[in-house]
């Protein structure tokens, strides 16, 4: 035999194959490549419980049968009993498939009256993993790429950021007595009939397309009290967002999923019809708690669906006992709990985010009997000038599975420049939780022992930390104070005082007062303190003084953890009426009394009062509020306020 002739060996069927290989067990190239694929299984949310066999008791095509008779009923107008025609899995596949008899699962729905749209079937794509929605993204989303470290960078188009001004909610005979309207409220209202035209708006646009992406997960990790929601929407990069930002079902939970508690329609690639009533342009999100759905028109901004369903949140626990929270939250070794409010700026993030203690969640809680509960499956993080050495954890997080919104990147090493602003200043990078490697799975902890409330002071009068009473704790809770630095048309940079009810206005449904008085009920009733902690200046305003060094404030942290600051001897400031220590391990006695950094005592006191007076200015719109028959209780919160 010749050297470069190949062997034939005969086998038992009579055909010769090269090589003495065994063939492959296809006939065409269409089964090569189904043989390349198994059978789908749901992603999840880990978790440290075992769930047990998922035993089905009704075969996978009743099964998907079920599944598209609840989503066609998701996808109905009003206007008819019965939703479009849906079928499951992309329409290109149908398309590359050779196979003749390709079957499809489809709830058919009869029509008295066809139309273009009832002629037509939908395809859904329900419950996709990661890989399959990059797929999705990279084949049929411009703007969709993998970076270098494994992310799928997208683009939000033309808004980068939220809409609050066009953010509204349906103000109806129960919403106008349980809801926060008038001056100082984020919600805007809207009626019943501008909300379905919408709602309409948005469905006919979803059903017109060839494809929706489904996803149907949960909130809240404390399983008594989570939400079942079912977001449908037209892109990959929002489906991928939503896998990332809520909880994963098991395939369990995912076949016994039934009908939603709440629905998102993400029809942001669609705008608004701007004659409609109440709209003030392209783009309009809306909540409607009755119907408890929300539509999304006019803005493909991810976080829109994120911070709409926190305020459902923010609306439905109250009214069950449960404190939902704009927060972060860790544990300590020994099971001590913390929770951490802060605005932007103040250190929220860097403070809660502990090698030494367990991250319950970055943002978004709920406290209920049963303890303290993540909302979310995920974080949000920003990334703007991220730097390794900085945010570890947010760095190694943003790896494949990660959404990067609106970042740039070379186009030849596809590298990201985190420092780059060309797009936006809000970029923002949205993954699993189980990413950070400190993360406690499942995202539940015991009640909390210390409130931390941050405020990064830039007029230098407030002190590195305070212990707060009950009503002072309401009082700054109510406030959420920081300042920042903004620059004046002369160049002088001054302070200016920022002030966010419940350090989330944006995003609060009730009464700021409603959920203070929830916090110290809850706070009373399992012994939590309050503590203010000002990671802002000291020894003079912004420009004369210098920022407090985020050494000091760990050590206070640490303090507050381990329980030492409690046993530390206190006395009192004028005006804010604050107990501060006299000592704290490891920070410099004379910086915690602010009065002892200033060379200018009387400055000093003339920038105090100018502070106070700004606290007073901004709770005048909540002085009025009362809770209970005789309102001592918003007299209380008041009386915890600055004095002159």
């Amino acid at each position: 035999m010749a050297a470069n002739e190949e062997e034939v060996f005969p086998v038992g069927d009579g055909m010769c194959h090269e090589g003495g290989v065994t063939p492959v067990k296809a006939q065409t190239i269409h089964e090569l490549h189904s043989l390349q694929k198994k059978k789908k299984s749901a992603p999840t949310t880990p978790t440290s419980a075992s769930a047990g066999p998922f035993l089905p008791t009704i075969s996978e095509d009743e099964l998907h049968w079920l599944q598209l008779q609840s989503i066609s009923t998701s996808l109905a107008s009003l206007t008819r009993e019965l939703g479009p025609k849906l079928v499951k899995g992309d329409p290109a596949k149908k398309a590359e498939s050779a196979a003749p008899q390709q079957q499809y699962h489809q709830y058919m729905s009869p029509t008295t009256i066809p139309t273009d749209t009832s002629l037509k079937l939908t395809h859904v794509l329900h419950n996709l993993s990661p890989a399959e929605l990059y797929e999705q993204a990279i084949k049929y989303e411009k703007g969709s790429f993998v970076t270098s470290s494994g992310a799928l960078a997208t683009l939000s188009g033309a808004k980068t950021g939220r809409s609050p001004k066009d953010k509204r909610v349906v103000k109806d005979e129960t919403t106008a007595q349980e809801l926060w309207w008038g001056k100082g409220s984020p919600n805007i209202e809207m009626d019943e009939h501008t909300f379905t035209l919408n709602r309409e708006r948005a469905v006919d646009y979803l059903n017109s397309l060839d494809k929706v992406f489904v996803n149907d997960q949960f909130l809240n990790w404390d399983p008594e009290h989570r939400i079942k929601v079912r977001i449908i929407s037209a892109r990959a990069y929002h489906s991928l967002f939503m896998h990332n930002m809520c909880i994963r079902p098991t395939a369990e939970e995912l076949a016994n999923f039934g009908e939603p508690d709440f629905t998102i329609y993400n029809a942001g690639q669609f705008p608004c019809n701007r004659y409609t009533h109440y709209m003030t342009s392209s783009t309009s999100i809306d909540l409607n708690l009755a119907r408890r759905e929300m539509v999304i028109l006019g803005t493909q901004y991810a976080g829109e669906m994120k911070k709409g369903l926190f305020g459902v949140m923010h609306y439905l626990m109250p009214k069950k006992g449960i404190l939902s929270l704009h927060s972060g939250c860790n544990m300590g070794k020994d099971g001590d709990v913390a929770l951490f409010f802060g605005l932007s700026g103040t250190g929220k993030t860097t403070l809660s985010t502990d090698q030494n203690r367990y991250l319950i969640g970055d943002d978004e809680h709920c406290w209920s009997d049963n303890g303290i509960s993540n909302i979310e499956g995920g974080c949000y993080a920003k990334c703007i000038d991220l730097v390794k050495e900085k945010e570890p954890d947010i760095w190694n997080a943003i790896k494949f599975g990660t959404v990067l919104e609106n970042v740039v990147f070379d186009e030849h090493t596809r590298e990201v420049d985190f420092s780059d602003r060309s797009v936006t200043e809000n970029t923002r990078a949205a993954y699993p939780i189980e990413y950070i490697p400190n993360a406690k799975i499942p995202c539940v902890a015991l009640h909390p022992k210390n409130i931390i409330l941050l405020a990064c002071d830039a007029f230098g009068v407030l002190p590195p930390v305070s212990k707060l009473n009950l009503a002072q704790t309401m009082y700054h809770f109510i406030s959420g104070y920081t300042a920042l630095v903004a620059g004046t048309e002369d160049g002088i940079k001054e302070p200016q005082a920022t002030f966010s009810a419940c350090f989330g206005a944006a995003f609060i449904m009730l009464h700021p007062t409603r959920y203070a008085a929830l916090l110290a009920e809850k706070m009373s009733k399992h012994g939590a303190t309050g503590w203010l902690v000002n990671t802002g200046w000291s020894g003079g305003s912004y420009g004369m003084g210098s920022r407090i060094k985020l050494k000091y404030t760990r050590k206070i942290i640490d303090a507050i953890h381990s329980g030492s600051l409690l046993n530390a001897e206190y006395k009192k400031t004028e005006v804010f009426g604050l107990e501060i220590p006299t000592q704290v391990d490891g920070v410099p006695s004379e910086i915690l009394d602010p009065i002892n950094t200033w060379e200018d005592k009387e400055a000093y006191k003339q920038t105090l009062l100018k502070l106070a007076g700004l606290f007073k200015k901004n709770f005048e719109v909540f002085a009025d509020y009362k809770i209970g028959e005789d309102g001592s209780l918003t007299e209380q919160i008041l009386a915890a306020g600055p004095t002159f």
